[in-house]
């Protein structure tokens, strides 16, 4: 049986909504440049936003290109993010990638999917954050939340995050394509929550077709 999905006018509507409660979404990790976000965004991976700033406030101070990256070295930019899961393998590839950048690409970040996947640590999911927010493309990078929302409201169901990646590029209208990426992360973030979403206060909620909406907390 097909999974029950919203039509064209509950989309645009589902989206009208998101735009008017937050008209320029953006993303909550800090960078400065392309290449720290680039570099924010692979640090990312298993990781909070909330977690990532902290590790990189300092770290971007100091470093701000992929040359500067390389002079740092694998050992002291682990120091910067041993509080981030993974870190050891994550200082391993940005080390690599910052060098394939200084190599390869004139130290800056290539504005092409493919090309960006073939980096150290980045896949998909990452070149597609990059080339939505640094350089405005309609991209749409599916993490967990919105995979989640994608499947709960019926916008873009699927079993796997490439048929959902695919059915948002081929159902979410303009003129919000190219935020739409955020306003669906924010929205899985802190409202339509992995254990509990909180359904009372969703804007949304009469659009959804998720059925089992939670009611408000008792008083």
């Amino acid at each position: 049986m097909a999974a029950r999905q919203l039509n064209r006018e509950q989309i645009f509507e589902l989206f009208s909504r998101l735009a008017e409660g937050n008209p320029a979404p953006k993303t909550e990790l800090e960078y400065g440049n392309d290449y720290q976000l680039l570099v924010a965004v692979t640090l990312s991976a298993q990781a909070t936003d909330v977690g990532v700033n902290k590790a990189t406030r300092k770290l971007f101070e100091m470093v701000k290109t992929p040359a500067q990256m390389v002079a740092l070295g694998e050992a002291r930019l682990k120091e910067h993010i041993k509080t981030i899961g993974l870190f050891n393998t994550k200082a391993k590839n940005v080390i690599a990638l910052s060098e394939r950048l200084v190599r390869d690409h004139d130290g800056q970040v290539p504005r092409d999917r493919d090309v960006l996947t073939q980096l150290p640590g980045v896949g998909r999911k990452t070149a597609n954050v990059v080339l939505n927010t640094a350089f405005g493309e309609e991209t749409f990078a599916v993490d967990t939340h919105i995979f989640r929302v994608a499947n709960r409201t019926g916008l873009a169901p699927g079993k796997t995050v490439v048929i959902v990646e695919k059915g948002l590029e081929k159902r979410v209208p303009q003129p919000f394509r190219r935020d739409a990426h955020h306003w669906l992360i924010l929205h899985g973030r802190y409202v339509c929550k992995a254990r509990k979403p909180e359904c009372w206060r969703c804007t949304i909620a009469d659009i959804c077709l998720f059925k089992d909406k939670t009611p408000p907390p008792p008083k």
